[in-house]
């Protein structure tokens, strides 16, 4: 039997990111890339010092217990609300996340889904495809604006301000933001964005663009009052997490035409979703790919490794979370 440490990767990941944990431990790798129930996850966990996890995985007090052996949860995601940060604390389990390293990316696609939602481009697609297009009209998928519009920004940390930047230097946006605290005036000025409480946040922006970590605090922050906030002429944007908007209350201001459009790439329950968001030609839906192009996953993967092969080699962790 080897005296090497042993780790579980929780989801199939690429085989050379994988092999680097191999220098360092045993590991089990997973036989298919299904989610791993917790009954499972607790099973594979025996005699495990560390899991590579995704955002998919249950880590609280009743999988700690069970999985004495346990030092370490190493995440390559942003967000962690799939982990009990205080029941890992008391039991000495370091956590950690990746942060950074997919800002850019998924910056990217949050203009892509605007963009997206404002000028109709999904809806326009459909209508060419189902062979609806038999000639030019003034109006035809006409939509919304984007460049010299207001962008509201809700939750300006560094994926908020990396899509701000590009509102501002880009497309020549106004930007209007909220977040629990004001950014730094050097970090306002370059983009002139202005803070404004969230009242005003809605009502003032063309487009608003949601990018909030998910806590209990933050479940339905955008709800059907601050949906009626809008102006029905607005564009949605959703690419913090599942459960920060109301589905089914934009779903139903999209469909009686209380919200002009929404791009939303993160959903209550997923991979399930309102069926009612299907219905809709107005609504720009992806699954929750904002991060996914192929440097940025593997980047977000070795840091998750990184923080592993540190934790349990005696290093320090790059990114932790938690005390």
């Amino acid at each position: 039997m080897s005296a090497r440490p042993s780790v579980l990767v929780a989801r199939r990941i690429f085989p050379d990111i994988v092999q680097r944990l191999r220098e360092h431990f045993e590991v089990e790798e997973p036989l298919d890339d299904e989610p791993l129930p917790q009954p499972e996850l607790i099973r594979r966990l025996q005699g495990k010092v560390g899991l590579f996890a995704t955002g998919t995985e249950l880590i609280d007090a009743t999988l700690l217990q069970a999985c004495p052996d346990l030092r370490a949860v190493c995440l390559m995601t942003v967000g962690y609300n799939n982990v009990d940060l205080a029941a890992c604390a008391a039991r000495g389990v370091v956590v950690t996340n990746a942060p950074d390293v997919l800002t850019e990316t998924t910056a990217d696609f949050g203009f892509a889904l605007l963009l997206a939602a404002a000028r109709r481009v999904t809806e326009a697609e459909h209508y060419l495809r189902a062979g609806r297009w038999k000639q030019w009209n003034i109006d035809l998928l006409a939509g919304a604006d984007v460049h010299g519009s207001t962008l509201g920004v809700l939750g300006m940390g560094r994926i908020g301000q990396a899509i701000a930047r590009r509102a501002a230097l880009g497309f020549g946006m106004r930007v209007i933001y909220h977040n629990r605290s004001r950014l730094a005036p050097e970090l306002e000025a370059p983009l002139g964005a202005q803070w404004v409480d969230k009242t005003e946040l809605l009502r003032r922006a063309d487009h608003l663009i949601i990018v909030v970590p998910y806590t209990p605090a933050a479940h339905h922050l955008i709800g059907a009052p601050e949906l009626a906030l809008m102006k029905p002429s607005a564009t949605l944007v959703n690419i913090a997490r599942g459960g920060v908007v109301d589905d089914a209350a934009l779903a139903e201001a999209l469909a009686a035409g209380r919200l002009a459009a929404a791009g939303l790439d993160v959903f209550e329950g997923e991979p399930q979703l309102n069926p009612a968001l299907l219905a809709l030609s107005n609504v720009v839906l992806t699954p929750h790919i904002a991060s996914a192009s192929i440097a940025t996953r593997r980047a977000m993967c070795n840091l998750a490794v990184d923080n592993l092969i540190a934790a349990l080699t005696g290093g320090q962790v790059l990114t932790p979370v938690g005390p």
